[in-house]
């Protein structure tokens, strides 16, 4: 039992070096000043702080740290840290904190709240080491910093103890994150046979997208987006927002429109609802819009995907200086925020290549689904390693999942190949869902497709330049870039 969780702590540890320094340097610094600021005047009140206060630990005075903000999650971590302060029900009390620290990590998209979490499930651990609930607290922590084979362990242990339905749902999330898709069908099923709730349906919806069945992934979300309650308004705006996307996928876009505005009025300011927006936005040219509702949601969350988004809509409304600064915070924090985005960024820039075929090979050892064998195949391709790329490609589409930049890419490199009847083939797919690409990809699938009109005979010469960078055109918005009517 210490030789595996030992392992898994030392894993965690390695995941735990893509968390900003800062965030602990911070805490650690606040810890300090508050100790020293509490440290008793003489022997008489130390004495007596022995005796009113209990001894905490490195990892409790850290939990312990007061938080700044006025939202109803700092208050409910307030609350709960005062509870522990006061030493009533403490393990209980600790597993509401780490809970709570959780939600404060998906209301900021600050992970280091989640390390926070994670010493809460330590303090647990102190008291109780057969703790199911700090097992749970910590692969949960685990999944979020991508340790997703250390999750896993923990999640199928929390099954074989006592096989809750979250037990399911994340040992589900697990395997799906790791490309087991099988496996996270099935324990995904029983997650759903023991509670059909939000959580479950929004788990199904996914699945089925990832399988190509847009409409069975709507069904599902529509039914996760009845269950949801204002109380959860985090999780109630993200599976309104989830299904928005999958409205926009479709070409209904005034029902997504409308999907995101309401997920907006439960979780005013939610970062992936305004990344939506703005990706809605530059579908239909409304740049100046684009943009607007872009800076507000990189400003909440600026992960790479966030930031690339961001920089494409500056570049259309001609604020190159801008855009540049972005990407400049692109290439600097993605390795530790989002290795995968940051690799295929500069791989479709054609910047680095060798980077990015680094960072999406380490990514694959831990995330072996459709999105990093993507990555993988275009960082690939990127370098000059063709016949490796289309292996990987082939991997990436192997489920059926229905995505514009899988099938983009998989035409330029089938093309690249010398594959011209699957170029041509998923040239059109492409085609169909061209709203989902960012603009310089639609500007360069459109060229591919004139030059295919141009020279059919030879599809494979069509697509030689497909990495050349692609500029903008500098706030002149193109009328045929508009969102499809109905996904085919």
């Amino acid at each position: 039992m210490k030789t595996r969780k030992q392992a898994i702590d030392k894993s965690a540890a390695k995941c735990g070096r893509r968390i900003l320094i800062s965030v602990a340097a911070l805490l650690l610094a606040i810890t300090c000043l508050l100790t020293l600021l509490a440290w008793p005047k003489n022997k008489n009140e130390a004495n007596k702080a022995a005796v009113s206060f209990p001894i905490f630990d490195d990892p409790l005075a850290l939990v312990l740290t007061p938080q700044t903000g006025d939202s109803r999650n700092d208050r409910e971590i307030s609350r709960l840290q005062q509870q522990i302060r006061n030493g009533r029900n403490l393990e209980l009390g600790f597993e509401q904190l780490g809970w709570a620290f959780v939600a404060k990590a998906r209301e900021s998209f600050d992970p280091g709240f989640y390390k926070l979490a994670e010493q809460c499930a330590w303090c647990i651990e102190k008291r109780n080491s057969q703790s199911q609930e700090a097992m749970l607290l910590r692969a949960y922590v685990l999944q979020n910093l991508h340790c997703f084979k250390e999750s896993e362990t923990l999640a199928r242990r929390l099954v074989q103890q006592r096989g809750l339905s979250f037990d399911y749902g994340l040992l589900g999330d697990a395997l799906m994150e790791q490309g087991k898709l099988s496996d996270a069908v099935e324990a995904y099923q029983r997650m759903m046979n023991l509670k059909p709730d939000l959580r479950a349906y929004a788990r199904a919806a996914h699945m089925r997208w990832l399988k190509g069945d847009l409409a069975g992934a709507i069904e599902a979300m529509q039914l996760a987006a009845s269950a949801a309650s204002p109380s959860d308004a985090e999780s109630a705006a993200w599976v309104n927002t989830r299904l928005a996307f999958y409205g926009f996928q479709a070409g209904h876009v005034d029902e997504a429109e409308r999907r995101c505005a309401f997920a907006l009025s439960l979780q005013n300011n939610y970062a992936p609802t305004l990344l939506l927006k703005g990706k809605m936005l530059l579908a239909q040219n409304r740049f100046p819009e684009a943009v607007e509702a872009l800076q507000n949601a990189a400003k909440l969350s600026p992960l790479p995907e966030y930031q690339w988004t961001l920089a494409e809509a500056l570049r259309a409304v001609g604020r190159e200086n801008e855009a540049s600064g972005i990407e400049v915070q692109l290439r600097k924090h993605g390795p530790s925020t989002d290795p995968r985005t940051l690799a295929l960024f500069l791989a479709t820039r054609r910047q680095n290549p060798e980077t990015a075929l680094r960072l999406a090979r380490a990514e694959l050892r831990s995330r072996g689904d459709v999105f990093t064998h993507d990555a993988l195949a275009w960082s690939l391709a990127a370098a000059g390693n063709l016949a490796e790329a289309h292996r990987e490609m082939q991997r990436a589409l192997a489920e059926g999942t229905q995505d514009a930049r899988l099938f983009f890419h998989a035409a330029v490199i089938a093309s690249r190949t010398g594959h011209a009847a699957d170029a041509q083939r998923w040239l059109g797919k492409t085609s169909e869902l061209s709203q989902l690409l960012l603009p310089s990809e639609r500007i360069e699938l459109q060229n591919a497709a004139a030059r295919g009109v141009e020279k059919k005979p030879s599809i494979a010469s069509n697509f030689q330049n497909s990495f050349s960078p692609v500029q903008i055109p500098r706030g002149k918005p193109n009328p045929n870039l508009k969102p499809q009517a109905k996904q085919k």
